[in-house]
């Protein structure tokens, strides 16, 4: 699954034109590299986004197309 729409999916960026924009400016990284949006995800990776001041480190933990509210915090999880 392409990292930008994980990001939304997994509601870690609210829209993928957003996600998309994050991954241009290079504040997004997956396993510690600048990572372009079309990056391609595995379960296992380590997602790190920077908020301007805040930084959000996450792992994947499943991979899916679509996913209810509830069943969104469980495509992730906080490090």
């Amino acid at each position: 699954m392409r990292l930008d729409k994980f990001l939304k999916v997994s509601r870690l960026i609210k829209r993928r034109t957003v996600a998309n924009e994050a991954c241009d400016a290079g504040r997004v990284t997956v396993n510690g590299k600048p990572a372009k949006a079309s990056v391609r995800l595995k379960e296992g990776d380590i997602i790190e986004i920077q908020f301007g001041t805040k930084s959000v480190k996450a792992e994947v933990l499943k991979l899916q197309d679509t996913s209810k509210k509830e069943e969104a915090k469980d495509m992730f999880r906080y490090i």
